[in-house]
């Protein structure tokens, strides 16, 4: 029997890509793998057994670090890092979403929040709000009709993605000058969410898309000016290659991927913002809830929405879907190193994209 595929292992199996496959890969990754070792006092074994079941697994731990060469994103794995002991807080999490409609603002919309200047978009599932505290001058919160921000089904999803781009639209009817819209829905306190009652929001910038974003068009546009090939399509074809898709909708490719920014980070790439993409983001996080994920961000990354200078030619759109830890342990999951350095992972994405495609089977 084969040994498994795990990121410790992915510099074994990148070495058993055929040559077409390997070349694509390190022009896309660089991977190293490193050991960390300690020593231990007799009084601190238990320790170790604690944390990791044994003294050996704790005083030699392998590390692997990937970094995307075309963006610089880098993740250094370690599965140990998950089995550390964490504080939790105290509380049961449904109680918790319970009591946070005490201070429900979204409860009564039409009388507890404000409109855009041209008004609200309402669909069966939602309706759009000032945001009251904007991030950019056209800022609207989409909030969902369903209070509780874990209850959503698939028509719902696609609801409250068409009605994000239906204020988009509406807002750049009124400043042509605005084009670049961003999707964001923060789910529960630990993704950064104000709110417990569930919601999204919708961004509509001028004169350049939002720095990330940019950074991604610029950074992917030079790898095709250099290498004469698309690096959306080359990023699917060697993750295909490697495990790590899977297809959660018609015309979705879904990508597990090797530099995540947070845990269990999985890439949506496609064509359009269509309904198909709010199927597959569903999707995505109905496997998350079926495996313990109940704090979570999304974001979209996608082309402007209104002709603008410069070239957004082979750029799709893109959802991407980060799992943010147990809402009931009292750390954050971002420090230093991921502020400033590079962003430290216990999940293991083959694990992932197996443990997604095995979902899919069972939930077609």
């Amino acid at each position: 029997m084969s040994e498994p595929r795990t990121i410790t292992r992915l510099p074994q199996l990148v070495a058993a890509l055929s040559t077409s496959e390997k070349a694509v890969f390190e022009r896309l990754f660089l991977v190293s793998s490193s050991t960390g070792e300690m020593q231990t006092p007799d009084a601190a074994r238990q320790t170790l057994i604690d944390c990791f079941a044994s003294v050996e697994a704790g005083l030699k731990q392998t590390i692997i670090k990937v970094t995307n060469r075309v963006t610089l994103e880098t993740s250094l794995f370690n599965p140990l890092r998950g089995l550390r002991p964490l504080e939790r807080l105290e509380g049961d999490l449904e109680q918790l979403i319970e009591e946070g409609k005490k201070t429900d603002q979204f409860e009564r919309p039409l009388e507890q929040t404000f409109s855009d200047v041209f008004g609200r978009i309402e669909t069966e599932h939602s309706l759009t709000a000032s945001n009251i505290a904007k991030a950019d001058g056209w800022h609207s919160v989409v909030i969902f009709k369903e209070y509780h921000p874990l209850k959503f089904s698939s028509a719902q999803v696609i609801d409250y993605l068409m009605t994000a781009r239906l204020w988009a639209e509406k807002a750049a009817e009124n400043d042509p000058k605005a084009a670049y819209f961003f999707f964001l829905w923060n789910c529960l306190w630990k993704a950064g969410a104000s709110q417990t009652h569930g919601h999204a929001q919708a961004m509509l910038g001028r004169d350049m898309h939002y720095g990330l974003v940019e950074r991604l068009r610029r950074d992917t546009q030079a790898y095709e000016i250099r290498y004469k090939q698309n690096f959306f399509a080359e990023l699917v074809k060697v993750s295909r290659a490697l495990a790590l898709t899977a297809d959660p909708a018609d015309r979705v490719k879904a990508v597990a991927s090797l530099t995540p920014l947070r845990e269990r980070e999985i890439w949506l790439i496609t064509d359009d913002y269509s309904p198909d993409l709010g199927k597959a983001i569903h999707k995505v996080l109905d496997f998350y809830y079926s495996i313990g994920v109940r704090t979570f961000n999304v974001a979209i990354q996608m082309p402007p929405i209104r002709p603008v200078p410069e070239s957004w030619a082979g750029f799709p759109v893109i959802a991407r879907i980060v799992a943010r830890g147990n809402p009931l342990l009292r750390p954050v999951d971002v420090g230093a190193i991921e502020l400033f350095g590079a962003s430290i992972i216990a999940g293991d994405p083959f694990k992932l994209a197996e443990d997604f495609r095995n979902w899919l089977r069972q939930n077609p």
